[in-house]
């Protein structure tokens, strides 16, 4: 039990910090390549905190846990959406743009749906429908790119004539964002940026920290949960899906949490929604496509039918708070937590 705690802590350690340095190297990354902070939060923030999730699901799918495999994605969404942004929203308020309402989102939504109906309809996710969601999300990564650095080439003159005396290297370096300028990236502006070599050495060290301190958590967890398990009798088959839902679910979450939570703090909103977008559109399209393409993923549908419920229903409120305030206040934070409160309860209890 004492070592299991112990792996708990180191785990939040490296999560902690992890998540700081992640930041720091994905906005200087932005800033070299010329891509907006939404599409790097999407991209490298996005996909690469959820490389736990990718983890986890695979290697269940591969040993026949489906309980876990889809237990994972299903509940990592939920908490992605209700405990995430949540709980950064209480932080910080989350501004959308037009972008994320019109192609961000909706293909976000896409996906899910996608994802629930295939479940509804064949109860087993083969390998030619998990090749068909890579494939979507590989076209989706491309297009988001592509479409940022012409916006980029777009504003790259009127930014640099509008602004006001610079030195030779700040003039040569263009807004990579129509958002406002953050307090991270007007300080970017009076000192060198840092090399790209460096910014993705540090990403690539943050994540594989972020990633080992969610694995440690997950473990430590994992095994408090089987012990308490045994000890008040809960079937094995009810208590995997249960650790699914809960424990693995919000474990590779962390990753995610603390990203959209460094990056709230930091001033980089478009980097704290675009993180969670990223990382529900990959969860899906990525961690279940290439787990069902290893192999079929079967009964996928009659035990999370609730939690498929819920995860649409958090995606379109998602969307409808965006539209409605153009950001996520932090009333609306709050009524998300609460939904993922509620929804913790009725799994643990039921």
């Amino acid at each position: 039990m004492l070592l299991n705690i112990l792996f708990i802590l180191i785990g939040f350690l490296l999560l902690v910090k992890g998540g700081d340095f992640l930041i720091d190297g994905a906005v200087a990354i932005a800033q070299r390549a010329r891509l907006s902070n939404m599409v790097i939060g999407i991209t490298v923030i996005g996909f690469g905190t959820s490389m736990p999730e990718l983890l986890v699901s695979t290697q269940a799918a591969w040993v026949g846990s489906s309980g876990l495999a889809i237990g994972n994605v299903a509940g990592s969404n939920i908490a992605n959406i209700a405990l995430i942004l949540g709980f950064t929203a209480l932080i910080h308020p989350l501004p959308s743009t037009r972008m994320m309402l019109l192609i961000d989102i909706p293909f976000m939504l896409l996906a899910m749906t996608l994802f629930v109906l295939s479940t509804f309809l064949f109860g087993t996710i083969d390998r030619w429908l998990g090749i068909l969601m890579v494939s979507l999300l590989i076209a989706f990564i491309t297009w988001e790119i592509l479409r940022s650095r012409r916006q980029s080439k777009r504003t790259a003159p009127s930014s640099v004539s509008s602004s006001p005396v610079s030195s030779p290297l700040t003039a040569t370096i263009p807004s990579v964002s129509p958002s406002p300028v953050s307090s991270a990236a007007t300080s970017s502006q009076s000192t060198p940026l840092m090399p790209l070599w460096r910014a993705i050495l540090l990403v690539l060290i943050s994540l594989a920290a972020m990633v080992w301190g969610a694995d440690l958590l997950i473990d430590g967890s994992s095994a408090i949960a089987m012990q308490l398990g045994e000890y008040f009798g809960v079937e094995k088959e009810q208590m995997e899906r249960i650790i699914g839902l809960t424990v693995v679910a919000v474990g590779t979450s962390l990753p995610e949490l603390f990203a959209s939570v460094m990056a709230a703090r930091k001033g980089e909103t478009d980097m704290a929604v675009g993180n969670i977008i990223g990382s529900v559109t990959f969860n899906i399209l990525c961690v279940v496509g290439i787990a069902s393409a290893i192999t079929p993923i079967h009964n996928a549908w009659t035990p999370f039918a609730i939690d498929y419920a819920v995860m649409l229903f958090l995606g379109f409120l998602l969307w409808f708070f965006l539209r409605t305030h153009r950001k996520i206040v932090r009333y609306e934070g709050a009524i998300l937590f609460l939904i993922y409160c509620l929804y913790i309860t009725k799994t643990l209890i039921f």
